[in-house]
């Protein structure tokens, strides 16, 4: 866990010309106060969110006093005090992100429109791609579909699995706000805890909009962190981000988009006919939040002293690290389950692809490690997903998973390997992943063979045994792939 709540980062500083939005402020006698209370950059009137502004919300918003934008000021602040949704205000979120992404990257990068030669493009690599996946797996074609996104388009599709990882985690401190106070204080206080939560969603939602923006110019699929987050049954690349992924390698971009397309059409594949598999790493994420518990001594220090015209005291608390995991067996269990699937899930995607890939292009090995460095020196989809969730992959884990996934296919072929996602109880642990050679050669029993013995008997029964306890735990599924 970072330091800062959910492993929040501070937001990104300020624009050379934040000098001149300072002195606005001070003319408007707004540039007292903290710098960037909530994390808040620059709201309507002064350059739009996450764009140059005061040191706090307000001065952001009335230090220029333009007539034209006091309006759009006055009605963001009543957004903001007057939400009453979950944990996260995710319409602020998603105004955020995109404002992030309109501004570009560090390099000078814009987004742009996809125009008919890149949709073309990627559509014909996604299908190469497929036809290639087809003799490493055995899993079909998961790919309905093949669409070339914009980043604004990626932050579009991709928030409903963001809201889905994030919630479980940021409820925890909005269900702390009301239980740090005695209850017959609580309806007291409900005003005050109400804007404390309303505040609280509005300052998650800034951090992560400007965290999905940021990632929205570094990602090159739906799937780059293991995880599905684009709607299902479409395999997506980002034309824009794949041409910087590239820039610097000295490979072909059409080698590059093929490679990508093959790690893109491989996750939807594995998310498209393991029907488990989804909900498994998101309930692992569910089940990790549930054990995180806040410092209510320090919680209700803040709240007994909060004082509205003083809103950063709360920011100041998150970021002092209020909330930390259990140290306890199960959350333990919880998190090496969460980066032990994730780490399966990449492994099998990198072993996969490799095999398709190494036979066809000549640049796959290089491709190959790129890729791995990438995610070992913490990529920015790992950063951000640690950023969102509060937690820290192991990168060390992916490396074992390949290695574990390219033995057993030599061990027992693509059908046997690839059988054992047919249910998670036969996938390997994490344990496995320490000794992968003792999992591939380990002797697993051949239930076939004692079912015809007991068939026997039970015809002369007149009564035959059923092994399985029900269709959904067929054990014998890989076990004849020996």
């Amino acid at each position: 866990m970072s330091d800062t709540p959910f492993g929040f980062g501070l937001p990104p500083e300020e624009p050379e010309d934040g000098d001149e939005g300072k002195k606005k402020d001070q003319q408007s006698g707004g540039g007292q106060g903290p710098a960037n209370p909530f994390g808040f950059g620059g709201l309507p009137g002064a350059g739009g969110f996450g764009g140059p502004g005061g040191d706090n919300p307000l001065a952001a918003m009335f230090g220029s006093l333009n007539p034209t934008d006091l309006g759009a000021a006055f009605q963001q602040l009543g957004q903001m005090l007057s939400y009453e949704g979950g944990p996260v205000n995710w319409d602020m979120a998603k105004q955020i992100a995109r404002q992030t992404v309109s501004q570009g990257t560090p390099d000078g990068t814009k987004d742009s429109s996809i125009g008919p030669a890149e949709r073309s493009a990627v559509e014909e690599a996604v299908r190469l791609a497929d036809l290639w996946l087809d003799g490493a797996t055995s899993l079909p074609s998961g790919a309905g579909s093949a669409v070339a996104w914009s980043r604004a388009e990626w932050v579009e599709a991709t928030l409903p699995a963001w809201q889905e990882l994030v919630d479980p985690v940021a409820e925890r401190v909005g269900a702390a706000m009301g239980d740090v106070l005695p209850e017959e204080m609580q309806a007291m206080a409900g005003p005050l805890i109400g804007m404390m939560r309303s505040m609280g969603g509005a300052m998650f939602g800034t951090q992560i909009g400007q965290a999905v923006g940021v990632l929205a110019g570094e990602v090159v699929g739906s799937t780059d962190i293991g995880l599905p987050l684009g709607p299902a049954g479409k395999a997506a690349l980002l034309p824009v981000n794949i041409e910087a992924f590239g820039k610097d390698l000295g490979v072909p971009k059409e080698e590059v988009r093929l490679y990508l397309a093959l790690r893109e059409a491989a996750h939807q594949r594995l998310f498209a006919h393991v029907p488990w598999l989804r909900s498994h790493l998101f309930g692992a994420v569910d089940g990790y939040a549930r054990g995180i518990k806040v410092d209510t001594a320090k919680l209700e220090d803040v709240v007994g002293q909060f004082d509205p015209q003083n809103p950063e005291q709360l920011q100041d608390a998150l970021q002092q690290g209020m909330f930390q995991p259990e140290d306890t067996p199960e959350q333990k269990a919880a998190l090496a389950r969460l980066e032990t699937a994730l780490a399966l899930v990449e492994g099998w995607v990198d072993a996969v692809v490799h095999a398709a890939a190494k036979p066809r292009l000549s640049s796959a090995d290089a491709l190959r490690e790129t890729l791995r460095r990438r995610r070992a020196t913490g990529g920015p989809a790992e950063q951000t997903f640690a950023t969102l969730i509060g937690l820290e992959l192991r990168p060390r884990r992916l490396r074992d998973a390949s290695r574990l996934w390219a033995s057993l296919t030599d061990a027992r072929g693509v059908d046997g390997r690839d059988a054992l996602w047919a249910h998670p109880d036969m996938l390997p642990t994490a344990s496995d992943l320490d000794d992968p050679d003792g999992f591939v050669h380990r002797e697993q029993l051949d239930f076939s063979e004692i079912e015809k013995l007991l068939g026997g008997v039970a015809d002369d029964s007149g009564d035959k045994p059923n092994l399985k306890k029900d269709d959904t735990e067929d054990t014998d599924k890989g076990d004849d792939t020996e």
